[in-house]
């Protein structure tokens, strides 16, 4: 991890401590005696794929160094209802402190990482990739993300600065397709200019029919987007691309986004398309439950 996410999410854990203990953790104040020690068992409530360990234990130490964070587990395997996923041993005040803030983390990010896999797991034998999007809970992108790449899917754009994604407000507030995607196709061409090559943008447009998909691609995106096309639809573009990649020589990737559920995924990635984007992966998984228990108290 790079000293600029490492910052961040350093960030992040005070951001929400701050939140949650405020000016001090009073019940354990009043009746926990000070220095008092003993062993805690994080333990799964939901069966799924576990994500955000690396992240619990690094707040746990935040609040204390000394403590001792324990686990057989890694990002990304699964877990059983009932299963002890970490132990974490030493003074007690600062466990307790920390424990529904780091159960919180560790509920969403594996949430996330349970519902992508069930998606990954639908498509499984296409060539099909399912990748998140930008519907994120603020402050928490980086994490949310990094838990879609735990359950088996890959990270869309990060944010609005690493791709171009013309969507339906762009076409309207730029005067459509072509307008839009010269423009782009300048900006880009500028943009290497300036890094002298070291950095690109790559160009993706959505389009809401197949008449819009046929204009995009006399300008030659690197990826469209078929919004909230129903399956056969799908199929037509895919149809449509494949003639236009025969003709030219090249195509662009095409990726389908709106409605899809785990229902419909297998019969999307079925039609040939490289990228199914989901939403619903980080704005509404269940979050996993876990619980925090002391076992052991030492007097």
């Amino acid at each position: 991890m790079v000293r600029e996410e490492e910052k961040y999410l350093d960030g992040l854990i005070d951001v929400a401590l701050t939140e949650d203990v405020g000016v001090g953790d009073v019940t354990t104040a009043a009746v926990v005696p000070k220095g008092r020690k003993g062993l805690a068992e994080v333990i799964a409530r939901d069966g799924g794929v576990i994500a955000g360990l690396e992240f619990t234990q690094n707040l746990f130490k935040k609040l204390e160094k000394e403590l001792k964070i324990g686990t057989e587990l890694q990002d990304g395997q699964k877990i059983q209802e009932g299963e002890v996923v970490l132990t974490i041993e030493g003074e007690l005040e600062p466990i307790l402190r920390g424990e529904r803030v780091a159960l919180n983390f560790l509920g969403r990010l594996s949430g996330i990482a349970t519902l992508t896999s069930k998606f990954v797991e639908r498509i499984k034998g296409t060539k099909s990739k399912i990748l998140d999007t930008r519907k994120t809970t603020p402050g928490m992108r980086l994490l949310e993300k990094y838990a879609v790449t735990v359950g088996g899917g890959e990270n869309h754009r990060f944010g609005l600065y690493d791709m171009i994604l013309i969507k339906e407000n762009h076409l309207a507030a730029s005067g459509g397709i072509e307008a839009a995607l010269r423009a782009a196709r300048l900006y880009v061409d500028e943009y290497e200019g300036q890094t002298k090559g070291r950095h690109s943008l790559k160009i993706e447009v959505e389009v809401k029919n197949t008449e819009e998909l046929k204009e995009a691609l006399k300008f030659s995106p690197d990826i469209i987007m078929l919004d909230n096309f129903e399956v056969e639809e799908i199929k037509e573009g895919v149809e449509i691309v494949k003639r236009s990649e025969v003709e030219k020589g090249e195509a662009p990737k095409l990726e389908v986004s709106g409605g899809v559920n785990l229902k419909n995924v297998r019969e999307i990635a079925e039609t040939g398309v490289d990228f199914i984007s989901v939403g619903a992966l980080t704005h509404s998984p269940k979050t996993l439950d876990f619980s925090l228990l002391i076992r052991e108290v030492y007097e």
